[in-house]
């Protein structure tokens, strides 16, 4: 059996390596210093192009106009300061249902965001325009809540027209430029509580505008520093155009105008499925000639004709 034996140290106590290592250079060698850095210049710091995004809302400020209400009763709508017809009585029964529902989805109950409001038909022609500007005004009679008339028909706006409203920059500006707060963009009217927002300017465009994330932002906007402030979007038929799709995705209450005798089931059906994107969908009955159950309003108030 082999014997083991501990390796005496050397008398100096230093190991073999650190002997050798003045013989064999093995010192540790000096780092070479690493090469300098390409020149990169300091980027700048990020400026927004604007501050809107981050800026708190404000409330709408601009201008006031009249609404030309000869123009209106000359095209059978609604006329603040009139007395009560059958139309208005029709509408009171229509913007209850929905009222109601916003106050419900302020509260937590039912669907997000119920203050704003589609309204939408499958074709043109079937008065979407005329039931979203009467709604508009029967709203703005109510005593707790104030309405925003948003033209959100891009391709052929009409609310303006029809309220003989100046145009002006609108809602596809806001959403084209963050330099433009949407705020500066509505229009008030004469008619206490009734503010409108033109469609803006014309592009190809305006449903990539609208699947945007902006949009959101925007119409956050617009829903602040007015806590009973109903929002009504008059968009373009659901199957004439696409932004109709997109914009319900972003309300709490879809109104399908259906005219008797005009809209067929087909076509309300493909406009239903393409405007699913809203959990909460009415339809609006519009044009009838006759009531089956005998109702007809007015007469209590002196319209009887």
């Amino acid at each position: 059996m082999t014997e083991h034996r501990r390796i005496p140290l050397p008398p100096d106590g230093r190991s073999l390596l650190e002997r050798a290592a003045p013989e064999f250079a093995l010192a540790p060698r000096p780092v070479p210093p690493l090469p300098p850095a390409p020149f990169a210049p300091t980027p700048e710091p990020f400026a927004a192009p604007e501050a809107v995004a981050s800026d708190p809302p404000r409330p709408f400020a601009g201008e006031r106009h009249p609404i030309d209400r000869d123009k209106l009763r000359a095209e059978g709508f609604i006329v603040p300061g009139d007395p009560v017809s059958a139309l208005l009585e029709e509408f009171r029964l229509v913007k209850r249902q929905l009222v109601l529902a916003a106050a419900e989805s302020r509260a937590g109950i039912g669907a997000r965001n119920g203050e704003r409001i589609l309204v939408a038909s499958a074709h043109p022609g079937e008065g979407k325009t005329f039931c979203a500007v009467n709604l508009a005004l029967a709203i703005a009679a109510e005593k707790d809540n104030e309405v925003l008339l948003v033209d959100a028909d891009f391709a052929k706006p009409s609310v303006l027209s029809t309220l003989g409203l100046p145009g002006g920059p609108g809602l596809m500006d806001a959403l084209a430029d963050p330099a433009v707060a949407v705020e500066d963009c509505v229009i008030g009217t004469d008619v206490p509580g009734l503010y409108v927002l033109p469609a803006g300017q014309t592009t190809h465009s305006d449903t990539e505008w609208l699947a945007s994330a902006r949009t959101g932002q925007v119409l956050d906007r617009l829903a602040a520093q007015a806590p009973t402030r109903l929002i009504i979007f008059d968009s373009p038929p659901a199957l004439a155009a696409s932004p109709a799709a997109e914009l319900a995705l972003h309300v709490g209450q879809t109104l399908v105008v259906v005219r008797a005798e005009h809209t067929a089931e087909a076509a309300l059906k493909d406009a239903l499925s393409l405007l699913a994107g809203c959990d909460d969908v009415k339809l609006l009955l519009n044009g009838v000639r006759f009531s089956p159950t005998g109702r007809r309003f007015g007469s209590y108030y002196g319209y009887g004709g």
